[in-house]
Order: structure tokens, then C-alpha cells, then sequence
């Protein structure tokens, strides 16, 4: 018996973020398992569609043959919470929650609330739930009222890397990796360098710049205000290897996210025997095990400052932290075991 699913996911899989990274992995590794699974591109704009994308979306999901199984992406699924009621009555329903829409920095208390109420409504509709770590399963339990017997982490797999024989560069580099956007913290992290100005280094910033454009001119304004034009390089996205050579030249890994639902960007940095200085928001903790890294308080550039300073100043803490690094990327999953447990809540449908 052929077993067949439909992932609806707006926009384009090629959309350089984490989310749709994921997506696109676990569906090819889905195929290698056998199941024959149908991409649906429901639209771009969302969580914020105009009225035109949501009826168009509304019509390509009903398009769909009744009784096939469904993967929503949760970027359009928490606010499609009438669609998803009508769906449930023809399709078994899986939400892949990345992380909660209301969690998204930026928003006005009004809009995240309302996003919270409305994604509420919509898991509530659904079979089955599919986060990317045990942080946000809790949350979806907690805060979303989704029973935990209905709930599966199958977190971000990793691909095997060959850790480069790392020296240490004359002037520390350190990387940076992530959409430019508020979640990020890419203004926490400038404000932090901005009072390491009388030690050397250098700072690359990988990202997409157009994902926010007033997010990307603001980041560019502070990086000037800061004095830091000549230090802090930011050069928008990147391919697969050219992102593996900066991580294989870096000296450390530094992201200051407000949020994360998983953080495949530090898993990535692990991977590569990177030292890690980040945040204690999310799931980061149960990414960056004890010893792997340094993770201060989200939204605190003073305590960034100083976890920096000790790291940037330490070539010998770096080599410690590096191998830390390495031992706990031991400890991630291949994509192969994610998939496999992505299938596991797929068979339960039937």
C-alpha cells in the first residue's frame, strides 16, 4: 500500500530559513522511506495574508483529495483556524509547529494575542502536532491547550561534518547566522560589541537582509551609530558551502535570539566544533548542553558583553569549548532518525 501525504506550506521551500529547511528535508527523507509525498505551495505572505492569498490558499487546500493526510505548516495553519475546522471533517490533519506565531518578536501585545486565540482554535482541529524540540512541546501543552499524548518532537537532524583542524585566526572571527528580523537579536548582539571596541576582532553576519527590510536599515544604522562599519560585515545569504567554509574559518559562533524554537543555526555551529555564545531563550538549552557554549539572558547586551570578552580573549577557553562542542553534536540526530520519527506520527493517522 502506497502512503501518500500532502505538506502545505506557504511560499517557496527554497525560502532561506530554518523552518523551511526543515520542511524540505523531512519531505525528501520521507521519500527515501517510501512514502510518496505531494508539495503544496498555499501562497505567500503569511502568518499576514491579504484576503486574496487566504481564499486562494482556502481553495487549493479543499483541492485536495479527501482522505489524504495533511501536514500544515504552522506559519499558516494559526491563522487559518475556520479552514482548519472544515478540513478536519475531510483530511486527517498534522500541524508542524516550528514556533508559536505569537512568540515572533516585534508584534503589539493586540497582535500577539490575537495570533495566540487564533493558532489556539486551529491546533485544537488537528490530529496530530509536530514541534522541533521539547521546549516548544511544553509550550504547545501549556499554552496552547494540546494534549502531550498528541504531541511529537522530531527535532532538526544533522548532517555528518568533517571538523576542520581549527587554528586560531590572528583576530578572532566571529559568525554570525540568521534572518535579519527582530527574533534574532541582531541589535542586542551590536550594542554588546559596541563596548568590546578596545579588543580585536571582526564579525560576519550571514542572513536574509529582504526578509525585513526595515529590520535590515535599522541594523545598518546601529552598526554605524556604534562605530562598527569596518568590523561587523553583514553579506545576506549564502550557499550551503560557502556557509560551511565560514563556519570551518570561524573562531566562534554568536547569535543573540529573542526566541527559538529549536535554533538549527547552533546545532549547525556545533556540528562544526564551534564555540557557542548565545541565549538562554527557547530551546536553545537543549541544544547547547553544559560546556558546549555560553548562554546569557535574551534582551541583556551587558552580559553578552562580558560572555564575549571571556570567549574572544580566551584562545584556550575557546579550544575547551570547542571540544565541548564537538562531543555534544554527537548527541543530535541524523535527519534519517527524524524522518523516521516525523513517519512514526504519520502511520498513528491510519
Amino acid at each position: 500500500m502506497v502512503k501518500r501525504v500532502v505538506f502545505a506550506v506557504p511560499g517557496s521551500l527554497d525560502t532561506p530559513t530554518g523552518g523551511y529547511a526543515y520542511d524540505r528535508r523531512i519531505m525528501a527523507e520521507l521519500r527515501q522511506l517510501g512514502w510518496d509525498v505531494d508539495h503544496l505551495d498555499i501562497g505567500e505572505g503569511f502568518p499576514a495574508p491579504d484576503e486574496r492569498t487566504r481564499s486562494a490558499a482556502r481553495s487549493l487546500l479543499f483541492a485536495i483529495p479527501v482522505g489524504e493526510p495533511i501536514v500544515l505548516d504552522g506559519l499558516a495553519l494559526g491563522v487559518l483556524p475556520d479552514v482548519a475546522v472544515e478540513l478536519a471533517r475531510q483530511h486527517p490533519l498534522v500541524a508542524l509547529v516550528h514556533h508559536p506565531l505569537a512568540l515572533e518578536s516585534g508584534l503589539t501585545t493586540e497582535r500577539a494575542n490575537a495570533l495566540r486565540r487564533s493558532e489556539r482554535a486551529a491546533l485544537a482541529e488537528v490530529r496530530e502536532v509536530v514541534v522541533t524540540s521539547a521546549a516548544t512541546a511544553k509550550l504547545v501543552v501549556s499554552d496552547y491547550g494540546v494534549p502531550a499524548n498528541h504531541i511529537t518532537v522530531a527535532r532538526p537532524g544533522n548532517d555528518p561534518v568533517q571538523p576542520p583542524s581549527r587554528e586560531p585566526n590572528d583576530v578572532p572571527q566571529l559568525l554570525s547566522v540568521g534572518a535579519v528580523v527582530p527574533r534574532k537579536g541582531f541589535d542586542i548582539l551590536v550594542n554588546a560589541l559596541g563596548a568590546l571596541k578596545d579588543i580585536p576582532w571582526r564579525l560576519t553576519i550571514v542572513g536574509d537582509l529582504t526578509r525585513d527590510p526595515r529590520e535590515a536599515a535599522k541594523l545598518k544604522g546601529l552598526i554605524s551609530q556604534q562605530g562598527l562599519t569596518g568590523r561587523i560585515e553583514t553579506i545576506g545569504t549564502v550557499s550551503p558551502s560557502l556557509l560551511a567554509t565560514l563556519l570551518g574559518r570561524a573562531d566562534l559562533f554568536v547569535l543573540a535570539s529573542r526566541f527559538e524554537g529549536y535554533g538549527m543555526a547552533y546545532a549547525e555551529a556545533l556540528s562544526h566544533g564551534l564555540p557557542v555564545v548565545g541565549t538562554t531563550a527557547g530551546a536553545i538549552p537543549d541544544t547547547i548542553l553544559d560546556g558546549a557554549g555560553l548562554l546569557v539572558p535574551p534582551d541583556d547586551s551587558v552580559a553578552l558583553a562580558a560572555a564575549l570578552r571571556s570567549v574572544i580573549v580566551d584562545a584556550g577557553r575557546r579550544r575547551l569549548l570547542s571540544e565541548a562542542a564537538l562531543v555534544a553534536a554527537r548527541t543530535l540526530p541524523t535527519w534519517q532518525q527524524s524522518a523516521s520519527i516525523f513517519a512514526a506520527t504519520l502511520d498513528r493517522l491510519a
